[in-house]
């Protein structure tokens, strides 16, 4: 398979899972929508891939960064969670993603 075919295959898989996360979080189902956008199939795809276009000591270093980054996400999400109804949307996400960033760079930092 080519190199553009293998890119086009990525992007409709991930395309086809934000789409099923909206559609359902858009009629009301949000449990469901967030079950949907953590489900570890992206994950799970993501460490197939690399594994087979890359090999094992790839696939790990993901895996292991995932988890380092999983406090950057939760500051994220916890975030949201608190300030959405007092800030409003827009102004929430944008915060929200300087604090990902923020809490990305302290976390590269300290597993430097």
């Amino acid at each position: 398979m080519s190199e553009l075919m293998k890119s086009a295959l990525y992007f409709v898989l991930g395309g086809l899972m934000v789409s099923l996360s909206t559609y359902v979080g858009a009629q009301g189902r949000g449990f469901l929508a967030a079950f949907i956008s953590t489900f570890p199939a992206i994950t799970g795809v993501t460490i197939v891939l690399i594994y087979l276009n890359g090999g094992s000591q790839p696939a790990h270093t993901y895996a292991t960064h995932l988890l380092w980054l999983a406090p950057a996400w939760i500051v994220y999400v916890g975030f949201i969670i608190l300030t959405l109804n007092r800030l409003g949307f827009w102004l929430t996400m944008a915060s929200a993603l300087t604090l990902y960033m923020a809490a990305v760079a302290l976390i590269r930092l300290a597993i430097r």
